[in-house]
This record gives structure tokens, sequence and C-alpha cells, in this order.
């Protein structure tokens, strides 16, 4: 009977051969969907007769997305780009949850602050960029001030929603024990708080790459948002997809790297995403 109970968990942990792994086949499900739709779409635009200057088929899309990377053109718009979104991630993040943890300890600064920080997020970046571009040129400075404020925002939100959160009993314990308001926020709020920021910050980086374009469209030198412009002025179809399809890659990149790092941060909550 000890055999029988010893072999049991062993057989039911071996794979059987040819199996795929979940997150293996997670993979292959988006990559198959993918192809199945770049085929529908290639069939119906040469099915339809769709003229190029209307909407470019998948595959010249692609081939313009190779000769761009390979002369370096689309290379060296997007290391300017990407700088953009995470120096301004970076600071606009920082802020937001340096801010949200200033307010939730000072209701004071709570209520003098969050009135002008919801009126700042509710006035369109559209209309701020113009202004940075006056105020900080047609440089890399202006986009990455825009980007900071888009993200400042949602990590602010996040940060004030996850300190609140604690259970009662968690801050009566603390009290109990005679334990300090840095102590209650270090041991209890901020770990409380770390999935919500983690949520913030995923929902910043995708505004980041958002708010960098917006900021390379009113006014810039180089950068992913010129070679749209550009090839949207030129009636490039396929030049201004690929740079789209670039710029969207990058955004699903820095969000899968954020997710990966919320997976390790936040093991214990259950709320990593797969």
């Amino acid at each position: 009977m000890a055999d029988i109970a010893t072999t049991k968990p062993q057989a039911s942990e071996a794979a059987p051969p040819g199996r795929v792994s979940g997150a293996a086949w997670r993979i292959l499900e988006r990559l198959l969907s993918l192809a199945i739709l770049l085929l529908v779409i290639e069939g119906g635009i040469r099915g339809f007769d769709v003229p190029a200057y209307v909407f470019p088929t998948p595959s010249s899309i692609a081939v313009a997305l190779y000769e761009g990377v390979v002369n370096g053109n689309y290379l060296s718009a997007l290391a300017v780009t990407l700088t953009e979104i995470l120096v301004g991630f970076t600071i606009g993040s920082t802020c937001g949850i340096l801010l949200g943890i200033a307010m939730v300890q000072v209701p004071v600064l709570d209520r003098i602050v969050y009135p002008y920080v919801v009126g700042l997020q509710t006035v369109p970046k559209v209309a701020i960029a113009p202004l940075m571009i006056v105020w900080f040129g047609f440089g890399i400075s202006s986009k990455i001030f825009i980007v900071a404020l888009t993200c400042l925002f949602p990590s602010l939100i996040n940060t004030i929603a996850g300190l609140r959160a604690v259970d009662s009993d968690r801050i009566a314990l603390i009290t109990a024990m005679c334990g300090t308001r840095t102590q209650l926020l270090r041991y209890v709020q901020l770990p409380n708080a770390l999935p919500y920021i983690m949520a913030g910050l995923n929902t910043g980086i995708v505004l980041a790459v958002i708010g960098a374009i917006v900021g390379e469209f009113v006014g810039a030198k180089t950068g992913i948002g010129v070679l749209i412009l550009q090839a949207n002025f030129g009636l490039d179809l396929a030049s201004m997809f690929a740079a789209l399809v670039l710029i969207a890659v990058t955004g699903v990149v820095l969000n899968l790297v954020l997710r990966l790092i919320e997976t390790k941060l936040c093991f214990w909550s259950g709320k990593a995403t797969k």
C-alpha cells in the first residue's frame, strides 16, 4: 500500500509526452489568432482590391517595418520616444506615489491639493502640449514633462486607495503595540497598497506611450510621432502603419515587464495577471 501511495503523486506529476505547458499554449493561442487575423485582412484587401493609399496590406506594412528597422530610421526614432516614455513615467509615477503617501498622512494636504490635481488631470494633454513646447522647446524635455503629467494621476489615485484600504484591525493592532505612524506606513499600509500601486503603474505606462506620441505630434525634432506625421503627409500609409505597429509593440512589451515585476513583488496578493 505504501508503494502505491508513493507512486501516485509521481504519476500525476509526470506530464504526458507532447503536452504543451499552459504558458506556452497561451502564447501559441495569441500567435495563431494574430496570424489568422492578418491572413483575413490580407485576403480581404486583395479580394476587394482596396487601394494602398486607403488601407495597405499587412505584407506591405511588414516590408515597410523591415526596411525602416534595417536602415535605422525606426530604431533611432524609437530610442528617443522610449527615453521620453521611461524618464517621464519614472518622474510622474514617483511624484504620484510620494504625493499620495503625503496626502494620506496629512489630511489637510489632501483637502488642499486634491482639487488642483483633479483639475490638472481634467485638462486634455493635447491642450497642454503646445504650452509645454513654448516653455521647454522642441527638445526631449517638453515630451518628458507631458508624459510625467500623464502618469501622475493614476499612481496618485491608486496609492491613496491602497493606503486607505487597510483593515482597521491591523491599524488597531499596531496602535495597541505602541507603533508609530512611520511603522504603520512601512509594515501595514505600504504592503497593502503595493498591488494598487502596481495597477496604477500598469495604467500609467500605457498612458505614457500616448503622452509621448501626443507631445511629438505637437512639436518635435525626431521620434516615432514625427515619423507617423511624415508618413501621413506623404500618404505613405504602409510606413505610417509600420510606425504604429512599432509603438504598439513597445507599449505591450513595457506593460508585460511591469506585470512580471508585479508577480514578483505582489506574490502574496493573488492579483498578478497572467
